[in-house]
């Protein structure tokens, strides 16, 4: 998203994962193992977030730092290179890698730290930046009690691109995507990787679809092909559901919607708000996906049915009084910046020079 605002501007913007730098595979080792984790036993990723927040506490670096200092020598020698005014930086791995480079006296371009869900993750304290986005300024004494200076922090929020705030009808969307006017749809998603709950959650809407003839629901699986596959061959042929794969087109689909039912993703939950999408947020992935989850629910821009997907048929029947759905946009539209991108890039100009 900022990559698309810088460019729009006519500013040059490479954007890459750091550990491409170390070779064999590394970035993508890394990657999958997240992904399996998430996808596979997100009990697991709790737990480990867990211990990073207890390590947090500890009067030492953490093994997280620890391990990116071997970075230091393929990004020194990049930057090298590679001439750069800013850094911006939406995970806390590379944020790492330039702190210690920092601390080793070697100079590196002004820094930006994009925090991409609602809480200060663990290990966001152990990064010298020079600037830290946050989602919401309800967010600040998490941040500074963290350790990051108040006058680091800036409010702007979750950078997401221009497709999703732009002023496109349910009735536009349905016909840009061949949709059937006269139905109401459901989108239902795990995220990029399609993690949660979704065949439970396809069967406790095939079933409250049954009583609701008029619903269709679409599902996007994401990179996860064998869910895709998995759920292809146990409804392929149900008229009543449609299986996708990626999409280039969520915006879209999201603006077609009735309702959008997800994990609590920071990306993915900002994008539905600046959309303007009822939201009802299932099966968190324990961890930074229970804060956003809880982030939304506090005020009120999403209902949170988490892992009691059997609440789910209540929930929707809840959106279908057009009053408290509305209630739900409106304040998404009150808390969440739908110009984020456009913030950061006049920070990023502004430091530059």
């Amino acid at each position: 998203a900022v990559k698309e605002a810088l460019e729009n501007r006519g500013h040059h913007v490479t954007m890459f994962d750091p550990y491409e730098l170390a070779g064999n595979d590394l970035d993508k080792k890394v990657s999958n193992g997240y992904i399996k984790i998430a996808q596979k036993t997100p009990r697991l990723f709790g737990f480990i977030y867990k211990l990073g927040d207890c390590y947090r506490r500890l009067p030492i670096h953490s093994p997280v730092y620890e391990v990116n200092k071997a970075m230091l020598g393929k990004m020194s020698n990049y930057l090298e290179n590679n001439k750069y005014d800013v850094i911006l930086m939406p995970h806390v791995y590379p944020g790492e890698i330039l702190t210690y480079m920092k601390n080793k006296g070697i100079s590196v371009p002004k820094l930006i730290f994009i925090a991409t869900d609602y809480v200060c993750t663990p290990f966001t304290e152990e990064t010298d930046c020079d600037y830290y986005i946050t989602p919401a300024k309800q967010l600040s004494d998490d941040f500074i009690g963290r350790g990051i200076a108040k006058e680091k922090l800036i409010h702007a929020g979750i950078p997401v691109k221009k497709a999703f705030r732009e002023k496109i009808s349910r009735e536009s969307a349905i016909e840009m995507l061949g949709l059937n006017k006269d139905k109401r749809y459901l989108l239902l998603s795990g995220g990029s990787i399609g993690a949660g709950k979704i065949a439970k959650t396809i069967r406790i809407l095939c079933r409250y679809m049954q009583t609701r003839p008029e619903c269709h629901l679409i599902v996007i699986c994401g990179n996860n092909q064998k869910l895709f596959e998995k759920l292809n061959k146990k409804y392929g042929d149900n008229p009543c559901l449609t299986l996708l794969t990626t999409t280039y087109k969520i915006a879209l689909y999201m603006k077609a919607c009735d309702a959008y039912i997800s994990k609590p993703g920071g990306l993915s939950s900002t994008e539905a708000a600046v959309s303007g999408t009822a939201l009802i947020h299932i099966s968190p992935i324990p961890g930074c996906e229970s804060k956003n989850m809880e982030f939304f629910e506090k005020y009120g821009m999403s209902i949170a049915v988490g892992k009691h997907t059997k609440k789910l048929p209540k929930a929707l029947e809840m959106l279908r009084n057009v009053e408290y759905a509305d209630r739900i946009k409106d304040n998404q539209r009150k808390y969440i910046n739908p110009f984020s991108a456009e913030e950061i890039c006049d920070l990023a100009e502004r430091i530059s020079k």
